[in-house]
């Protein structure tokens, strides 16, 4: 559902954006243009500064909003609309937030690393012991001072230091094992972290890229790397600290309990009674800084897709003048984030500062008491300096919880969303498969009573009941209005979906045998209308559906497609960076190096998804005639935008709603007058407008 607020009207270019539809000039054909589902209210108008609570509610795929802010002038009445692009990451964060923590997952990453972790345990627990040791050899040491203080200054030095040598040596070895078990501990569970994280990250990685297109439609870039990068680094250092100062604090807080016991039960029976009422306060806290913590993490998710999705698309942002809309829309989740992440730092605030008082309120306790039980000569001093000693050390133990709390919160609730998208399993394995035997392999398909519709649009179908047979080395092509379903056939050709009914064969194989990476590393050549480079070299850009081709085949292959000349013309020749998606190129270079790499996998099929449309005449004759060279022997799909570049097509096939309306070639379509005969029509009067604008001009 879009829901769509009041607000201003920086944001128009980004409808056409994130909706691909035109902006119109008023908003009755606006509102038309949106299809909804539903009745549409109107509860939001300005009218005159009369600012009355109103909402327009349009029906929309998959749960995703809108980014865009209108306002419309009609009649002296001032209708502003706003809807939110982030809202429908919202309710995905929030759902992925209520899971749990899969054990189960986390023993199978945990039992590789077993033994070093059990050594890193059991070398915790050693600190935790020594901790506990210190302050009964401290009391020792204090006492055998102390009795050397009620005499006064006439000391025997070689008795003092005698007396001091065993306890002192005692108490610096015992310093010493608590430094080298840190040492072990601490390490192991570094290289335990380090290597749990990098495994997950490239199973997470390779989980995330081996699912169906349909997985990408529903969840956006910037979530998914927000999974690999700041979830992962949140659950190791979770895992690293909560195994560390957890075990040896949970540790240390018992062993000192019974050693107070051990040393004065009066002064331990206080604390016993104070601190069940401070863990119970404690507690409740802790559950709401949970709650807090995870709307935090959930709102600065969105603010960093907001943030990764503007910059990767800064040419977009740049051309409609979005840059000031998008900061805005930045801003606006950057202050809820740093809103609620304050509200979190307030409360944990609140929880070290009762934590603190809490423990310090004991230590003036224990010395008050203390003090008293030392004048009635109950308490030595050096028991009074091991029971000071001692409940610092829980004091620590209760003051180090209240930290790792909030890192285990955290921790946690990364972990549980790593493990839901490690769970996540395609409905088509890339590997499993047949694969037709090369003799048998000629390149027929038949689409067989294939109907479609996109698992995020389940009630709109694209494709009805449609039946096409293409022959081999034949050139069929696609012709049809935008959103007719020619981009869909060719998804579903190369396996990108999979049909709602109906069956594609290719050679007589039913395309869901087969092998989906086999299908596409080497029957099926794809070149798209807008193809994407790597930010590497020609050389590797060519070679990317083939990596282990020659330089001598990558060259054969650019001659094939017209892009020889012009890369040998370039300084660095094949090993010239071409950029960031390619940016460095022009859109007929980028083009013409899109068709060498498809043809050096020497494909029996060929897919040509509007390979020219979006050229200048020059740029597209080039390529056109790379084209030209690229479909000879092969079973070639065109789905074509500018008519005159297909007229040579064996069959052309024009589609009206999902459906063959006509078929035929060129000659006998123009005969029948009817849809490709007026697209025909209507394509060439824009020619020659273009063509006097330019001569006017």
């Amino acid at each position: 559902m879009f829901r769509l607020l009041c607000s201003h009207n920086v944001c128009l270019n980004s409808y056409s954006r994130y909706t691909r539809t035109p902006l119109k000039r008023n908003l009755l054909t606006y509102i038309k243009e949106l299809r909804p589902k539903r009745p549409i209210t109107v509860d939001k108008v300005t009218n005159k500064g009369n600012v009355r609570p109103k909402t327009l509610i349009f029906g929309g795929a998959s749960g995703i909003s809108l980014a865009v802010s209108i306002n419309f002038l009609r009649n002296g009445t001032v209708v502003q609309c706003h809807a939110d692009r982030v809202s429908g990451l919202r309710s995905k964060v929030t759902k992925s937030d209520e899971g749990k923590f899969d054990w189960a997952m986390f023993w199978r990453y945990l039992k590789p690393h077993l033994i070093k972790f059990l050594g890193a345990v059991a070398a915790a627990l050693a600190v935790a012991f020594f901790n506990i040791k210190i302050p009964e050899l401290l009391g020792i040491f204090v006492n055998t001072l102390s009795r050397y203080a009620k005499i006064g200054e006439n000391i025997d030095t070689k008795g003092f230091l005698q007396d001091l040598k065993w306890p002192a040596i005692n108490l610096f070895g015992m310093y010493v094992l608590q430094s080298g078990f840190t040492f072990i501990y601490i390490l192991l569970l570094s290289q335990i972290g380090e290597q749990l994280a990098a495994k997950i990250r490239q199973d997470l990685f390779k989980q995330i890229i081996i699912q169906d297109l349909s997985f990408f439609d529903d969840n956006r870039t910037g979530e998914l790397v927000n999974r690999l990068t700041a979830d992962v680094q949140d659950f190791k250092s979770c895992f690293k600290q909560c195994v560390s100062q957890g075990l040896r604090s949970i540790a240390q807080l018992i062993g000192g309990g019974v050693s107070l016991f051990m040393i004065s039960p009066e002064m331990a029976t206080i604390a016993l009674i104070s601190v069940p009422v401070a863990v119970g306060v404690m507690s409740l806290l802790g559950g709401a800084l949970r709650s807090l913590s995870k709307r935090s993490q959930a709102q600065s998710e969105k603010a960093t897709s907001v943030c990764e999705e503007a910059l990767s698309n800064i040419r977009t942002v740049r051309s409609n003048a979005c840059e000031y809309s998008e900061m805005t829309l930045f801003q606006r989740e950057t202050n809820a984030a740093a809103d609620l992440a304050q509200q979190l730092g307030v409360g944990i605030a609140v929880f070290q500062a009762l934590t603190n008082l809490f423990l310090n309120g004991m230590v003036l306790t224990t010395l008050f008491i203390g003090g008293n039980l030392m004048a009635s000569e109950k308490l030595s001093p050096g028991q009074l300096m091991a029971f000071l000693v001692a409940s610092q050390g829980v004091q620590r133990s209760l003051s180090q919880g209240s930290i790792l709390l909030g890192t285990l919160i955290r921790g946690m609730t990364a972990g549980t969303r790593v493990f839901e998208y490690l769970a996540i399993q395609p409905h088509v394995d890339l590997l499993k498969g047949l694969r037709i035997p090369p003799n048998e392999l000629s390149g027929e398909i038949r689409f067989e009573s294939v109907s479609f519709s996109y698992p995020s649009r389940p009630d709109q179908i694209v494709l009805k009941d449609f039946n096409l047979v293409l022959k081999p080395g034949q050139t069929v092509a696609l012709v049809g209005s935008s959103g007719s379903g020619k981009s869909t056939i060719a998804s579903l050709l190369e396996r990108f979906y999979e049909p709602t009914s109906g069956r594609i064969t290719i050679d007589g194989y039913p395309i869901n045998f087969l092998s989906p990476s086999w299908l596409r590393t080497e029957v099926i050549g794809f070149i798209e209308q807008q193809p994407i480079l790597f930010g590497t070299s020609i050389l590797e850009n060519i070679r990317y559906g083939r990596q282990d081709a020659t330089f001598e085949e990558v060259v054969d292959v650019a001659k094939q497609s017209q892009c020889h000349d012009f890369i040998s013309e370039l300084s660095l020749s094949y090993e010239t960076n071409v950029g960031e998606r390619g940016t460095q190129l022009s859109g007929g270079q980028r083009q013409r190096v899109a068709i060498a790499r498809a043809l050096l996998k020497q494909p029996t099929i060929l897919i040509l998804d509007e390979a020219t449309s979006a050229l200048d005449a020059k740029s597209e004759a080039i390529v056109q005639r790379a084209l030209d060279n690229a479909v000879q022997n092969r079973t070639t799909l065109v789905i074509a935008h500018r008519l005159s570049t297909i007229q040579n097509a064996d069959v052309i096939v024009v589609l009206d709603q999902g459906k063959i309306a006509e078929m035929g070639t060129h000659q006998e379509l123009m005969k029948m007058k009817g849809i490709y005969f007026s697209l025909v029509r209507q394509q060439e009067k824009q020619d020659q407008e273009n063509a006097e604008n330019r001569r006017q001009g």
